[in-house]
């Protein structure tokens, strides 16, 4: 059996209120747009998660509420700015075969570097931009048996190359 994990990082999220926290800023219209356009893309693709988990801040939560999809989601603070060792404890605690993951950078980056065996051969791949999306498999049963290194890139993308056509 294998598991897959749809990595994103949250879309662009909003500067407009400088005294808003930086965990209650919005997307910006931008974000909005590139949030609608990678649920599509997803779709289209057929990487459909069965659950959802993601980071308490608003624009992790605006982003999931953008792609559309109609999935179970778990809003775990700990996920907030987290680092990848974090990230990691959270995903083996996942039960779906298919499971999608909303967080922030530099964590997110951190993350997928060291979760695949081989990256993709993207020039964004290592800063993971805002909307960022990679497809990962792993050729397991459980979550737990997740490790380092083991998974493998099914596809990348971003925002301004699926909006681009």
């Amino acid at each position: 059996m294998t598991r897959t994990l749809i990595l994103m990082r949250h879309a662009k999220s909003s500067w407009d209120h400088p005294a808003l926290m930086d965990h209650d800023r919005p997307l910006n219209m931008r974000g909005k747009a590139s949030a609608l356009a990678m649920g599509d893309w997803l779709r289209r693709k057929g990487y459909v998660p069965e659950a959802a988990v993601s980071s308490t801040s608003e624009r992790t939560g605006q982003t999931f509420l953008g792609l559309s999809f109609d999935v179970p989601v778990r809003f775990s603070r700990v996920l907030y700015h987290a680092r990848a060792e974090t990230m990691m404890a959270v995903l083996k605690e996942q039960t779906e075969q298919t499971v999608l993951m909303l967080g922030h950078n530099p964590g997110i980056a951190e993350f997928a570097e060291q979760l695949v065996e081989q990256p993709p051969e993207h020039m964004r791949f290592l800063d993971y931009p805002t909307c960022a999306t990679t497809i990962i498999r792993f050729d397991m049963d459980s979550w737990t048996e997740v490790d380092w290194g083991v998974g493998q890139v099914v596809d990348f993308a971003v925002p301004r190359e699926v909006m681009a056509g």
